[in-house]
Parts: structure tokens; C-alpha cells; sequence
């Protein structure tokens, strides 16, 4: 059995994070030979790649199920809990739930030291009880690479709830928290992130949804989606198909993590922005002119921000509303949404 202070979990696991899920390219081609299901009271399913799956209970009571798990990305295994929780629960909030009930999803290794998956069940659980929702159990299986995630299960009133394809020509485009966590996670396994930007990128992995997504709820949105291993651009895309528009992202106004940029101009790239990169070329065009726009475009984001679609007004007041409360990450406008341009779902300018 490995004791605890010889473990190196982010080196236990392949390619970082949610950088090391399967690509979306060789996930699309699986999910379309997949039977197709009929029920009037699904009200969201697998046809629009959207954050969870919704089945209505009553007029006014709606189910959102989802899940989701990863190896590690980090050596803290509490940390681990908390950015692994926090990445699940947010699915709940970009469709507009309130989380309620979370299961565990463990793989083990035998060789190490179960302390430290009690540290990492403690971490998931503090985010837990942070989200107001409750823990109830789990499934654990052997495995030579750890892993950890929960489903979750929310509730939402079936005409409040938010889809990632309802954006419309004329709404601003909204991002919460910054982009650039697979470059600087890539930056930190290798030993080159600063201090600065080590303790941000935990910031914002370990930051839960809830609190934007309570803002959300006073105003009237078009679409909503979190970002997180397909990047800004493949999370992006989703929404620009699914509601068939293009959406116009703007460089310049991207928030970004600190030195994720210089990263990303030292080609400390991970394998997962390649993969979102080329599953997508036909779909996202990039005519900023600064290198490392496309590197922060298809980033995988491990519990990223939500990303909304809004009316101007709306927009406005998220933003306005977010700053004045002292939100740690509030709404930033991106971009906005265009009629369909081609066949681009989005664009990156400068």
C-alpha cells in the first residue's frame, strides 16, 4: 500500500483533468448508433449534447439527472473532492436547477491508501452541503487510475428551466468565471506555474455555480451552458447549433486566468485543446490575430463558468447587478449572437 506521502495524484492520471475524457469527435460517433427514446415527459435527452438530462414529474416539478467524474487533476486529494463536486454540480445550475441529491462515483486503485479517498469524499462533500443539497451514497469499483465525480439529481419548474439552445440573433453573450485552466494545470504538472496562478486556477475549479445561477433566476435568459472540457469553443458550438445562430466571441473581452496566456506562447498546450481544436475546424472560426486566442478558445475547462445567452438588456443587468453584489467571478459580456453565418457555429474575433 502507497502511504500518503509518496502519492502524486495528478500523475496517476492521463492527460489532466477533464483533458482526458474521451474526444468528442469519437464520443459523437458512439452516441449516434445509440437507440432513440420516446416519452412526452422527457423534456431534454442526448439530442442537443445539453448539460443534463430533464423528465417532467408534474405541471410544476421537473427532474434534472446528471453525472459526472474524472481522474485527478491536482495532489491535494481534498481539493480534488471539492473541483471534482464543484464540476458536477454545476450542470444542475446551467439548466437552471437547485441541486438536491448527490451520489458518489469512486474508482481505486488497491495499492493506495484509502485515507486519502476519505479526504477526497470529505472534500466532495463539503461542496455537498456548500450547494444546499444532500449526500446520499455511492458505488466504488477497483481501478488502476483514480477517480471521482457524483451524480447529481435537482429539481427544476419545467417552464423555468434552461436549455443550450434557445440563444437568439441580438442577445449579448455572457461568461462567468476566466478561462485557462488545462493551460495552467499543464503548467503546473510540468513545475512552471507561478505561485499567482497556481492558487487561482483552485480558485476557480473549487468555486461553485450557485450563486450566479441565483441571479440568473431574476432575469429572463435564452440559453444557458457550462463550460468545461470541450472548451469555450465546443460548449460554444453546441449552443450556436442547436439554436442555429453563430455566436461572435470577442478576444479582447474574454476574462482570462493569470499567465494563462504566456503559458499557452511556451506551447504548454494540453492534449485535450488539440482534440477540441480538430473535432471542430469546420465549425469555429478563429480570425483573432494573437496566437494564443484559439489555445484559450478550445481549452478544457475542469468546472468552468457558465455561459449565457441574453437579451441586451438582460445582459446589462447581469453584469451591472454581479459587480455591484462582490461577486469573486461576475457575468462578463464576450460576444454576442448573430444570424447564422455560413457554417460557423462561432467565431472568434479580436
Amino acid at each position: 500500500m502507497i502511504p500518503d506521502n509518496e502519492v502524486r495524484l495528478s500523475h496517476m492520471a492521463p492527460g489532466g483533468g477533464c483533458a482526458a475524457k474521451i474526444g468528442p469527435g469519437t464520443l459523437q460517433g458512439i452516441l449516434e448508433q445509440l437507440p432513440r427514446f420516446s416519452d412526452e415527459n422527457l423534456l431534454v435527452g442526448i439530442e442537443t449534447s445539453d448539460d443534463g438530462a430533464v423528465y417532467r414529474i408534474s405541471p410544476e416539478l421537473a427532474l434534472i439527472q446528471t453525472l459526472d467524474f474524472f481522474p485527478p487533476m491536482v495532489d491535494d486529494p481534498f481539493l480534488f473532492g471539492q473541483i471534482a463536486a464543484a464540476n458536477a454540480l454545476s450542470d444542475i445550475y446551467a439548466m437552471g436547477g437547485v441541486p438536491k441529491v448527490a451520489l458518489n462515483i469512486v474508482a481505486w486503485p488497491n495499492c493506495v491508501n484509502p485515507a486519502i479517498l476519505g479526504k477526497i469524499l470529505a472534500g466532495g462533500a463539503e461542496k455537498v452541503k456548500e450547494a444546499g443539497a444532500v449526500l446520499a451514497g455511492g458505488h466504488s469499483i477497483q481501478d488502476d487510475v483514480p477517480k471521482y465525480g457524483l451524480s447529481v439529481t435537482g429539481f427544476v419548474h419545467p417552464d423555468q428551466m434552461y436549455t443550450n439552445c434557445g440563444a437568439r440573433p441580438g442577445d449579448r453573450l455572457l461568461l462567468t468565471k476566466p478561462l485557462g485552466t488545462g493551460l495552467v494545470n499543464t503548467a503546473v504538472k510540468a513545475e512552471m506555474a507561478s505561485p499567482e496562478a497556481e492558487r487561482e486556477v483552485l480558485e476557480v475549479m473549487t468555486h461553485l455555480n450557485r450563486q450566479a445561477a441565483e441571479l440568473l433566476r431574476e432575469c429572463e435568459i435564452h440559453a444557458c451552458t457550462d463550460v468545461t472540457g470541450f472548451g469555450l469553443g465546443g460548449h460554444g458550438a453546441e449552443m450556436g447549433e442547436g439554436s442555429g445562430v453563430t455566436l461572435e466571441i470577442s478576444l479582447g473581452k474574454l476574462p482570462i486566468q493569470p499567465e494563462a496566456a504566456e503559458y499557452a506562447a511556451m506551447g504548454l498546450v494540453p492534449e485535450g485543446s488539440y482534440r477540441n481544436r480538430e473535432f471542430l475546424k469546420d465549425r469555429v472560426r478563429v480570425d483573432a490575430r494573437r496566437p494564443f486566442g484559439a489555445d484559450l478558445l478550445f481549452d478544457p475547462q475542469t468546472s468552468g463558468g457558465l455561459l449565457v445567452s441574453a437579451g441586451p438588456e438582460a445582459a446589462r443587468r447581469l453584469e451591472e447587478d454581479s459587480r455591484k453584489r462582490g461577486f469573486q467571478y461576475p457575468f462578463t459580456i464576450i460576444g454576442e449572437v448573430k444570424e447564422k453565418e455560413g457554417p460557423w457555429s462561432v467565431i472568434l474575433t479580436d
